[in-house]
């Protein structure tokens, strides 16, 4: 998916660099993703693979997303080895969370 359809109406991150974004989502689970689960309909849980950075690559990228598109809820939780990031969203952005949580499965596989 080279352009990311999915992206909603009240995404105010500019056209242009709505496929930049994608693609640093993108990096970020091919890069660390170890295992995602669906705990609630409308939260996606992501583990990624800590180290040198990873925690600042995760918190930056939040921070970005969340200005432009606030329906999603971030919580990050640090760990020795491991960062935990839950993303939330509601109901009327459950299809988003659903891409989001489809390309991180596509991002596992590479």
């Amino acid at each position: 998916m080279t352009e990311p359809a999915w992206v909603p109406q009240s995404c105010a991150l500019p056209t242009e660099e709505q496929p930049l974004r994608v693609a640093e989502w993108d990096a970020l689970f091919a890069e660390r993703l170890t295992a995602r689960s669906r705990p609630a309909a409308l939260r996606l849980r992501l583990e990624l693979a800590g180290g040198p950075g990873a925690e600042e690559q995760v918190r930056e990228l939040a921070a970005r997303e969340s200005a432009c598109c606030s329906f999603f809820t971030f919580a990050i939780t640090p760990g020795e080895d491991l960062v935990r990031l839950d993303i939330s969203v509601d109901r009327a952005h459950a299809a988003v969370l659903e891409a989001l949580a489809a390309r991180a499965g596509a991002g596992a596989s590479r």
